[in-house]
């Protein structure tokens, strides 16, 4: 080959290593092609890519050119180890005439086995950027065919390292960006395990370990679980529980709350919807199902779907299947379906208000989670776990005095574990000294809404006719009945709440609606006033 052709065949593979680098979205696979480039255009054989990896001062093999991964596991060098190593420490290249005759060639790889008695010579060159040594390029040059130039092939050879630093660079740093969102992934995965395990649940009644036990079973399965409970206990908490302790524990775990979203968009959120199904579907969007697939889907308050929402979610629940809004196309979805209600489904069943073989469909594995006031044996646990964060949260030593205990303990938590744990953050910002006591709590109250300061309604919950001194903590009745002006306007606002119960069946969420008011706080006023959750 004369000089002119030479300089062709060069140019070629600078231009196609160049085009490699401009279009392959794919690092590793353009880094690998240009080693093609280099084998097949320009006799430089055995190409490979060795890099400097992190804190260990070590050059790994990355990439390599007809070597087996085998092979590019054993290219692991020490700074100053080597050849390639010698280059990386000096920032110079090296050209090594025969491999054969020359001690510092180490062959780590064992690749050359094959070459015989062939003359062959070894050339490295450091991959430098900016000043930082990233690590090196080396090739082999079979000296069999007759004389090269070998300082043309180094001159050659550092030029196309020059060309590839920036993206061995971005590869470097892609690697290490993945390596560390995989940690991450992996330390929210053991930290999530953590927070929902049932080892980690707070509770010593015989309830609760049934309760743990319960879960642990249904965990291992993909059974279809129904959760239901009064607002407050947990059932996000066991939901949860029983999605990070199964075999989906690394698959989505998708969330939606029923109650939360207007009933024209449920339909939509639930099984998404195709471009123009509606006004404003400017684009086809799939829904939580599709989101879910493989994993968990979590349906909490789902006694509050529409009846519409109730047929198509049996659909689901029967044929694995979901259409979206607008489409005909049948997806099929690997779901794991847990649902949560704090409502009495049969009695809702009676009333015509939720179907029957939806609910047999979703009740496969019941689980219900007990109020707090039939779990007292919990209260303590939980006001020292609460205060322990809280204590934290906001740069405290406080603890409960037993007084103040007890009536933490008497109280019936209407709101259960969720009151709990504001009840404890308030008492912790407000508690005056490094102890709460009975005052403390009394204060605290002054700022509840829904229960008449100084006294707490108790230990029998909420209509009852008792309350708790905060000084004494002796039961005593009450001075008094509800007269006057007071007595007036409780009675017209139980009345306004019955009358707009019974309007729209007694579907919480939509009588709150009309009275501006929201579910929780419409919940509270119908324990105020003794208003049974049923038609009469």
């Amino acid at each position: 080959m004369n000089h002119e052709q030479k300089i062709i065949r060069e140019l070629t593979a600078f231009f196609e290593i160049s085009r490699e680098l401009a279009s392959s979205p794919d690092l590793d696979s353009a880094l690998e092609h240009i080693l093609g480039i280099m084998d097949t255009q320009l006799n430089l054989h055995r190409g490979a890519i060795l890099l400097l990896k992190g804190e260990s001062n070590e050059l790994m093999t990355e990439l390599a050119y007809g070597m087996s991964e085998e092979e590019k596991k054993k290219g692991r060098f020490k700074i100053g180890e080597g050849i390639t190593g010698t280059v990386l420490s000096t920032g110079l290249p090296i050209i090594v005439p025969d491999i054969g005759a020359e001690p510092r060639f180490l062959n780590r790889t064992g690749a050359r086995k094959g070459v015989g008695r062939k003359k062959m010579a070894f050339i490295a060159v450091p991959l430098i950027f900016q000043g930082m040594k990233l690590g090196v390029l080396s090739a082999d040059c079979d000296m069999s065919e007759g004389e090269r130039d070998l300082e043309e092939d180094k001159r050659v050879l550092s030029i196309i390292g020059s060309t590839i630093v920036q993206a061995v660079l971005l590869r470097q740093k892609f690697s290490e960006e993945n390596q560390r969102l995989i940690d991450e992934t992996h330390r929210l995965e053991h930290a999530l395990k953590d927070r929902y395990a049932i080892d980690g649940w707070i509770g010593r009644s015989k309830v609760m370990n049934q309760i743990a036990e319960s879960v642990y079973q249904v965990a291992a399965s993909r059974a279809t679980v129904l959760i239901q409970g009064e607002s407050g206990t947990g059932k996000e908490v066991i939901a949860k529980a029983i999605h990070f302790l199964s075999p989906r524990a690394k698959k989505p775990f998708v969330q939606i709350n029923c109650a939360a979203i207007p009933e024209t968009l449920l339909e939509s959120q639930l099984f998404g919807h195709e471009k123009g199904a509606f006004t404003g579907a400017h684009i086809a969007r799939p829904g939580k199902f599709e989101a879910a697939d493989t994993g968990t889907i979590f349906l909490d308050e789902i006694g509050e779907i529409t009846p519409a929402v109730q047929v198509k979610l049996l659909r689901v629940l029967q044929e694995r299947t979901v259409e979206r809004i607008g489409g005909n196309r049948v997806i099929p979805v690997d779901v794991r379906i847990i649902a949560a209600t704090n409502r009495n489904l049969e009695e809702m069943i009676r009333r015509n208000l939720f179907r029957e073989d939806l609910y047999y469909r979703l009740n496969v594995v019941p689980l219900f989670l007990p109020p707090l006031r039939q779990r007292k044996e919990d209260v303590p646990l939980l006001v020292e776990h609460f205060l322990e964060r809280f204590n934290q949260d906001n740069d405290r030593r406080v603890s409960v005095d037993p007084g103040a205990m007890d009536m933490l303990v008497n109280y019936d938590w209407p709101g259960n574990v969720r009151e709990l744990e504001n009840m404890m953050e308030r008492l912790v910002v407000m508690a005056q000294g490094s102890t709460i006591t009975r005052e403390d709590l009394g204060r605290a109250m002054t700022l509840y809404p829904r229960t008449p300061p100084p006294d707490l309604e108790g230990p029998a919950g909420f209509g009852t006719g008792r309350s708790i001194d905060l000084q004494g903590g002796a039961g005593r009745e009450p001075d008094g009945t509800k007269e006057g002006l007071l007595g007036a306007v409780s009675s017209l606002e139980k009345e306004q709440i019955e009358a707009v119960l019974k309007r729209y069946g007694f579907v919480k969420t939509r009588a709150a609606r009309a009275l501006g008011i929201t579910p929780r706080q419409l919940r509270y006023r119908m324990l105020k006033y003794g208003i049974e959750d049923e038609l009469p």
